[in-house]
């Protein structure tokens, strides 16, 4: 073999080796302030890069839905394999925890989730959804991209972290309550906080948003059977009509909001399912409406519950008709608000400040989106931010739940850094609560 191809080889491994940035195991604080922007840098290098991409891109090709993400998890515990990183699995059918450090306290998590949309991809590119009527159209594939290129860089700086990691991939975030699963089936074992993100395609990419306190709303949905008698349209005096009693009972909805709420309490009632009849001149023997109710405080929301059943119960009443109230927990439990832990959304300042530059972390209004990261906040403190990812084009970029939905690639390694970053730096910072002795360490790390 000649000089030249000896060269070759060598400068090959050099840029494909994992160097840690930091040699020292025990890091100054002057020092933990330079783990983000390094942390990016890592994230950013090419094999690193165009690994999460790869990654990513398997993934939105075959799309799954609420605990079905079968091949997903596949996928995932194979990279976790590939990286030497141990894991418990399963957890809610398809979920996986997996860990990197010590095995002791303290822990902190941090998450994605992994299900598709029910809905068919109208995006025409070379790794569209292969898998017809299902789309990953929230990026929940970059999320998973994200966090395993979190697992990357830490697992490359393992000399300076200071307790446990838990990478929490987790199922159905889609209105399955895939999250309240894994807490029951103990995923959050010795877990003291915990860290997720979501991308947001109109904020600009290299920047994030969030907020202290409530960040996004609690959610629930309901359906109601308006029963009554079918009849003649011609002759509506030998009928009872479930049309209109279900038209009286949406237009009473509102007045939830606009008369009962108090106007600095943001609440939303939206009726936005309506079937009944099939013929322009018969009266339906019944009507079967559906909708969504939202609150930022728990209070709140149930009392929307309990009224909105009363509501309906007693309009249809009104109209000589009958009404049942179904609020479909099975299916579709309820969302809790999304609370931002206040002392965690200093560290998540400092931390994003670090990498990023203050200017870009920016405080945002609450939402009235859901997201069942909240039922991990309920138990623990923990945190939820939006990861900005519009590029600088003139392209207005589709939302979340479009088939027109597209991920910029090009945030992936702001996302895997900043959660990286995140992590690590909570642990040097933080100190367990009670004595290790305690607590059930994770021997088999």
């Amino acid at each position: 073999m000649d000089i030249s191809r000896w060269v070759f080889l060598i400068l090959i491994f050099v840029s494909f080796a994992t160097i840690p940035i930091f040699s020292d195991s025990q890091l100054s604080s002057g020092e933990i302030p330079e783990i983000p922007g390094k942390f990016l840098d890592f994230a950013k290098k090419s094999e690193v890069f165009d690994w999460m991409v790869e990654v990513r891109r398997r993934i939105h090709e075959n799309p799954e839905l609420g605990y079905e993400e079968l091949e997903t998890s596949k996928l995932i515990r194979e990279e976790l394999d590939n990286m030497g990183i141990q894991y418990k699995y399963p957890f809610a059918n398809t979920g996986i925890v997996g860990f990197i450090g010590s095995g002791d306290p303290p822990f902190v998590g941090i998450r994605a989730d992994m299900d598709a949309l029910p809905m068919q991809e109208m995006v025409d590119w070379e790794h569209k959804s292969r898998n017809p009527g299902k789309m990953h159209a929230c990026g929940h594939d970059a999320h998973i991209a994200m966090l395993l290129g979190a697992a990357k860089i830490l697992l490359q700086h393992q000399n300076i972290l200071k307790g446990t990691v838990a990478l929490v991939f987790q199922p159905a975030e889609e209105g399955g309550g895939g999250a309240k699963k894994m807490i029951d089936a103990g995923a959050l074992e010795n877990v003291e906080a915990i860290f997720g993100l979501h991308v947001h395609p109109n904020f600009p990419l290299g920047k994030v948003s969030s907020r202290p306190g409530p960040f996004l709303a609690g959610s629930g949905f309901f359906e109601a059977v308006i029963s009554g008698r079918g009849g003649h349209a011609a002759i509506p005096q030998h009928s009872i009509d479930p049309i209109l009693a279900a038209s009286n009972v949406i237009v009473s909805l509102q007045h939830l909001v606009s008369r009962e709420a108090d106007p600095l309490d943001s609440q939303v009632v939206t009726v936005a399912k309506f079937q009944g009849g099939g013929a322009f001149n018969v009266i339906p023997d019944f009507v079967t409406i559906g909708g969504t109710f939202r609150a930022f405080s728990k209070e709140s929301f149930l009392q929307l519950r309990q009224r909105i059943e009363e509501v309906i119960v007693g309009q249809a009443a009104v109209q000589r008709c009958n009404a049942t109230v179904d609020f479909l927990t099975n299916s579709k439990p309820f969302f809790p608000p999304t609370v931002n832990d206040k002392n965690l959304h200093k560290h998540f300042q400092r931390v994003a400040g670090d990498m990023l530059g203050n200017d870009h972390v920016k405080d945002m209004e609450p939402l009235m989106g859901s997201e069942d990261f909240a039922f991990y906040q309920e138990v623990i403190p923990g945190y939820f931010y939006m990861l900005g990812m519009q590029g600088e084009t003139n392209e207005n970029p589709a939302s979340v739940h479009s088939p027109y939905f597209k991920i910029n690639e090009e945030a992936l390694p702001f996302g895997a850094a900043l959660q990286a970053s995140l992590a690590i730096t909570y642990l040097l910072e933080a100190q367990p609560q009670v004595p290790s002795s305690s607590i059930n360490g994770h021997d088999e790390l």
